[in-house]
């Protein structure tokens, strides 16, 4: 028999390959089932379109990807971008947002811009991830207790407390939904938690968020609770709404436009920030970043011409895939077929799931987005990565999404100017016999001329001083021009002035001045 497959060029296979990648994608499904659905209501959409979007992530990005082993699907992390714009211009305005996203992708992999998405500050990423969560966690408990989100992020941070006593100590009065609800969500987030930590590593293979999901909803059919259900259209086809014509004029509204913008943008940051934490699992072969940029734009092409929701890639379920085995794409495409087959053949199941045990699959997920150890990870390179992380996560939960990302990058550039800027000065007095030694390190520019000019001015005079700049990196025109002043100034003083200027000279100034 043949022993391996050389499949569409893109890979080479053995037959236990095959068998490795055919495990690894039920339980890459099992995983994405649920997560599909509750991704879907979180954004304000029928459950069906994460659905859809997680069987494009599978059949057409999982054969375009530039990274094999990653699973593309509706993320989280577009999650409350795509909810507020749901909210300020309606569901119709979905599959044209997701369309043109997808377009500015294309164009990007096709200018070879994947590559730079890397060199985002992984403080703003860490503290962008931390901020979807929080405000995640703040609307599904509200969600998860049967109860409406508010507003704002932040009014569903500040009415949590509220929303605990209706679910745990209703009062009279108050609707008996809340308890039952608030209950099985407690339920399924306990059931997700044991399983991870007391069940024996052999049967951990199943998803943990799977059999939360199936313990919650087995309790509330055995006992016939009253509470939400999730409700499916008659079939996977008639929920699917494709663009018209008329959608692609909504694109003339700046706003929609920009809404456009920020779901490319931060999708392909995600993506490819996932796209190299999976290369790091693995030992294959690595991850074409502009490839993998123009894949996933293929992917919200379609899924905004279906009218479903974006995508990203996810790492929930690409660690799911490498640690099942998954050795090739295979994986990921069979992925989407079973989501279609299931979702296809069998969406009355779907409908016994309850709507508050999808909502606290979603508050433990942004729990698991704060990740409290990257605090203590980007301590380890300063209180400036600190402080960037903080700004990013609160300006995304007191504002919104795009101005929190924006926000960070700003703080970021301030810090990577002010540390690139930075002059060190030390001054060794010496004694009368032996000169004052003045040490330079960093970088002399206009923005430390000041300071550089107060410890110049301080040096006693009539002293010999000599100058080291073997440790500056950069000097510009006004603080050379300082240095020659106060050079001449202090010799016309009975002083001396030594320094290597030609290591200067060839150094930092490229050879273009004479000597002084």
């Amino acid at each position: 028999m043949i022993k391996k497959l050389q499949w569409k060029g893109f890979c080479t296979m053995t037959r236990k390959d095959v068998q490795r990648d055919f495990l690894a994608s039920v339980v890459v499904f099992l995983v994405a089932l649920p997560l599909c659905m509750g991704i879907a209501i979180a954004s304000g959409v029928p459950p069906v379109k994460g659905i859809i979007t997680g069987i494009v992530g599978g059949l057409v990005v999982g054969f375009l990807a530039g990274c094999p082993l990653q699973i593309s699907g509706p993320a989280a992390g577009l999650t409350v971008l795509v909810f507020d714009m749901i909210q300020h211009f309606g569901v119709d305005t979905l599959g044209i947002v997701v369309l043109a996203a997808g377009a500015i992708q294309i164009l990007a992999g096709f200018l070879q811009l994947g590559q730079w998405f890397r060199a985002v500050s992984p403080a703003v990423i860490q503290g962008m991830l931390a901020g979807i969560g929080v405000l995640i966690l703040a609307s599904q408990f509200h969600i998860m207790i049967g109860d409406t989100p508010k507003e704002s992020g932040l009014e569903n941070i500040l009415t949590i407390p509220e929303a605990m006593r209706k679910g745990l100590i209703p009062h009279e009065g108050d609707d008996p939904s809340h308890w039952v609800s608030a209950h099985i969500g407690i339920l399924t987030i306990a059931v997700i938690i044991l399983w991870q930590f007391l069940v024996p590593k052999r049967f951990q293979f199943i998803p943990a968020p799977l059999v939360g999901v199936l313990v919650a909803s087995g309790v509330a059919y055995v006992q016939n609770l009253s509470i939400d259900y999730i409700e499916f259209q008659d079939s996977l086809g008639s929920s699917i709404d494709f663009l018209r014509m008329e959608d692609f004029a909504s694109l003339l509204d700046p706003s929609l436009l920009s809404m456009a913008i920020s779901i490319a943008f931060i999708a392909s940051a995600e993506t490819l920030l996932c796209a190299t934490a999976v290369d790091q699992m693995h030992l294959g072969s690595r991850t074409r970043y502009n490839r993998e940029m123009s894949a996933q734009g293929m992917g919200n092409l379609l899924c905004g011409f279906l009218g479903a929701l974006p995508m990203t890639g996810v790492i929930v379920r690409s660690k799911a895939n490498i640690q099942s085995g998954g050795r090739t794409r295979v994986s990921a495409i069979l992925h989407g077929g079973w989501l279609l087959l299931f979702a296809g053949l069998f969406p009355q199941i779907l409908e016994r799931v309850p709507i508050a045990s999808l909502a606290a699959l979603l508050v433990y997920t942004g729990y698991t987005l704060i990740n409290v150890q990257a605090i203590r990870t980007l301590s380890m390179f300063g209180r400036g990565e600190v402080a960037v992380y903080a700004v990013t996560l609160v300006t995304i939960v007191t504002t919104n999404l795009l101005i929190g990302v924006l926000a960070g990058f700003g703080v970021a550039l301030a810090k990577l100017i002010y540390s690139t800027n930075t002059l060190k000065v030390f001054v060794d007095s010496g004694t009368n016999d032996k000169p004052i030694s003045i040490k330079f390190s960093g970088a002399a520019t206009f923005v430390s001329l000041p300071k550089m000019a107060n410890i110049l001015d301080d040096i006693p005079l009539k002293r010999n001083v000599h100058l080291d700049f073997d440790d500056l990196r950069y000097i510009d025109h006004a603080c050379l021009n300082l240095l020659v002043s106060w050079k001449r100034f202090y010799e016309a003083r009975n002083g001396t002035v030594s320094f290597d200027w030609k290591a200067l000279e060839n150094r930092l100034l490229g050879g273009k001045w004479g000597q002084v």
